[in-house]
């Protein structure tokens, strides 16, 4: 399937912004957890989706995971494989807002450590956004893009 009349010098050059500006919110969210674990430990344990063993190890975990995404994204390397995740954090991020908004809880996001704000529904537009954004890098800045537009 070729892609017609679309813009092919357009494409890289947004992909390249999606990917610097996702790799700069990874960046700072990795980081505002990693500097608060409390904080984001008691966020993950609010959404009340993990059993109590796995929320000290998401705590932990997950930041350091957003810091290395940062810097794959940022520089490029292993970038198929930082996007592709990027792409599924986000949208396990927006499942569990979608639950919890669902079920009423009134927590924090902890999106960007354990002091961010109640969460609300457009939360999870800026995930899905993000989700949007990592789909584009995905395609257009990891070279599949090719495979689109080069088979008739």
């Amino acid at each position: 399937m070729k892609l017609r009349n679309f813009p092919t010098p357009i494409a890289p050059s947004t992909a390249l912004v999606c990917r610097l500006a996702l790799g700069i919110i990874f960046l700072y969210a990795g980081w505002e957890k990693i500097i608060a674990p409390q904080e984001f430990a008691i966020a993950v344990y609010n959404y009340r989706l993990l059993p109590d063993g796995a929320i000290n190890l998401v705590a932990v975990v997950l930041p350091w995971l957003e810091v290395l995404l940062a810097a794959g994204l940022i520089s490029g390397c292993y970038l198929r494989g930082s996007s592709l995740l990027s792409a599924l954090l986000f949208l396990s991020f927006a499942a569990a807002l979608t639950l919890s908004l669902v079920r009423g809880l009134d927590i924090s996001c902890g999106c960007f450590g354990g002091s961010a704000g109640s969460i609300n529904w457009l939360y999870l537009v800026r995930d899905l956004s993000l989700l949007g954004m990592s789909i584009v890098t995905l395609i257009f800045d990891s070279r599949w893009g090719y495979f689109l537009s080069s088979a008739d």
